[in-house]
C-alpha cells in the first residue's frame, strides 16, 4: 500500500483518488479549499499547491504525485506557469512519478485521427501552453532529473465538457440545447473514468514513463448521435438541437467568458476531430468505458 498524492480535487482528482482508494492505495488530495471524496483512504489537505517546498513536503515518500488540477481556462497564463514549476520541483526533490493529466490542444488542427505520432502544431499561444509544459517535463525525465508521463484525452463526457454545460440540463428537461458548434461533425469524447484509469497505469508502470498516452477513447460521436444516445439512456424525450452560428457564438462572448474561450477551440468541431488510442489500450490492456454506461453516469450526477 502505497502513497499517491493528487493535485487538483476536480472531477478527474475525485475520480482518480476514488479509484485509487478502492485498491487499498493511500491517497492525499491536495486543494485549496481541502476537498475531494470522502473515504477513509483518502486524506483531503488545504494548501497551495503553487507552493513548492509545501507541496514536496506533502509528497515525501510518494509513489506518484498526480497533477489533475484545471485552472479556469481564461486564467491558464497566469495560473498554470507557477502550479507547473512547484510541480517539477516537488517531483524531483521528492523523487515521486509525475503523472500529468493534460489535452489534445496543442495538436491544432488535425485532418487525420491523432496517434502518438502526430505533430505538436498549434500556434495559438494557448493551445501550445500544455504542450510546452510536457516538454519541459520530458526534458527533465531524459536529464534523469524527474520521472514524468502525460495522459490527454479529448473533450470529457460526464464533465467540464460542452456537452454537460450546454446540453445535459435542457434534454433531461425535454427542451430545446444550443449548442456553440455545428451538430453532425464527428469528434472523439473521452470519459474521465477512463482519464483516472489512464494516469493511474501509466503512472505505475516504466513502460508509461517519459512518454505522452492518449486515453483509451470510443469511435467518434457527433453531437447529434451523443445528444440522442444521452436521451435514450436517460429515457427522455429525443434532442431538439439548435446549432448557434459563429457570428452569435462570437458576439455573445462579448459578455461571457466562457463562450468567448470557446473561440479559441471551435476548429474541434468544425471538422472532424478524432483520437486513436490503439497504443495506448495495447500497451496498458485499456479499453474505453462503455459509453451507455459513461452517459448514464452524467445522467445521475
Amino acid at each position: 500500500m502505497g502513497l499517491h498524492v493528487i493535485v487538483g480535487a476536480g472531477a478527474v482528482g475525485r475520480t482518480t483518488a476514488t479509484l485509487l482508494a478502492g485498491r487499498g492505495e493511500r491517497v492525499r488530495i491536495v486543494s485549496r479549499r481541502g476537498t475531494g471524496p470522502e473515504h477513509p483512504q483518502v486524506e483531503r489537505v488545504a494548501a497551495d499547491a503553487t507552493d513548492a517546498q509545501r507541496l514536496a513536503g506533502l509528497a515525501a515518500g510518494a509513489q506518484a504525485l498526480y497533477n489533475c488540477a484545471s485552472p479556469l481556462y481564461h486564467r491558464w497564463f497566469t495560473d498554470w506557469p507557477p502550479l507547473d514549476a512547484a510541480l517539477l520541483a516537488a517531483a524531483e526533490r521528492s523523487g515521486a512519478v509525475l503523472a500529468t493529466v493534460s489535452n489534445v490542444y496543442g495538436y491544432g488542427p488535425t485532418d487525420a485521427p491523432i496517434t502518438p505520432q502526430t505533430p505538436i502544431a498549434a500556434r495559438h499561444p494557448k493551445l501550445r501552453l500544455r504542450a510546452e509544459m510536457w516538454a519541459e517535463a520530458k526534458r527533465l525525465h531524459e536529464a534523469g532529473r524527474i520521472r514524468a508521463t502525460e495522459v490527454r484525452g479529448s473533450d470529457y463526457i460526464e464533465a467540464n465538457s460542452i456537452f454537460s454545460f450546454v446540453l445535459r440540463e435542457p434534454l433531461l428537461a425535454g427542451r430545446r440545447a444550443y449548442v456553440p458548434a455545428p451538430l453532425d461533425v464527428p469528434h472523439s469524447w473521452t470519459s474521465i473514468t477512463d482519464v483516472a484509469r489512464t494516469v493511474i497505469a501509466v503512472a505505475g508502470d516504466p513502460r508509461g514513463h517519459g512518454e505522452a498516452w492518449l486515453v483509451p477513447t470510443n469511435p467518434p460521436q457527433t453531437i447529434r448521435q451523443l445528444a440522442t444516445r444521452f436521451t435514450q439512456v436517460a429515457g427522455v424525450p429525443a434532442p431538439k438541437l439548435t446549432s448557434v452560428p459563429y457570428p452569435v457564438l462570437w458576439l455573445a462572448g462579448l459578455g461571457s467568458t466562457m463562450l468567448r474561450e470557446l473561440r479559441t477551440t471551435r476548429y474541434q468541431f468544425t471538422r472532424p476531430f478524432v483520437l486513436d488510442s490503439t497504443l495506448t489500450e495495447r500497451t496498458f490492456g485499456l479499453a474505453p468505458t462503455d459509453l451507455d454506461n459513461a452517459l448514464k453516469s452524467l445522467v445521475e450526477q
